[in-house]
């Protein structure tokens, strides 16, 4: 596995994410069609997206950073198949590389269901486990999404 970084996806790469993104997320947050992926990702300023790929040059984990709000933010999707076996820390890890600070909505509740119809698991704790803090007043809560915003900061370390 490798991680590709690059600030625009081919049309490929943005097929293959856009079924990723709606295999992985919550059916209710999914695209019907790849041309409101699109508008989505477009909507997006200062985007770096980071791929990881298999030795089969197949996609099977995204992550990607974009300026919103006069704040960083960043989301993370890793294949099912190998969740659980690193690679969204190494993401992680390399989306911290470049920030000071990562802003996050994360579905903190069981409740939701993935395209297959199999529940959608929160990821909250493993950002917590990754030095994430919830801000539980910061929600969003509309017909689509429940999420709480997490927030990962740089510690500074004076040397003096």
């Amino acid at each position: 596995m490798k991680i590709i970084q690059t600030t625009s996806l081919t049309l490929d790469q943005k097929q293959s994410v856009f079924e990723l993104w709606n295999s992985e997320y919550p059916e209710k947050i999914g695209y019907n069609e790849l041309f409101e992926f699109e508008n989505y990702l477009d909507g997006l300023s200062n985007k770096k997206h980071y791929l990881v790929v298999d030795d089969q040059n197949q996609i099977v984990g995204w992550a990607f950073t974009f300026f919103r709000e006069a704040e960083d933010w960043f989301g993370i999707i890793i294949n099912s198949e190998i969740q659980a076996k690193g690679f969204g820390i190494l993401l992680l890890d390399e989306l911290k590389k470049n920030k000071l600070v990562l802003n996050g909505w994360v579905i903190d509740h069981q409740n939701d269901l993935k395209q297959n119809k199999e529940p959608y698991l929160s990821p909250l704790g493993f950002y917590t486990k990754n030095g994430f803090l919830v801000h539980q007043n910061s929600r969003i809560e509309n017909d689509k999404i429940s999420a709480v915003k997490i927030r990962w900061e740089r510690e500074y370390k004076d040397n003096g």
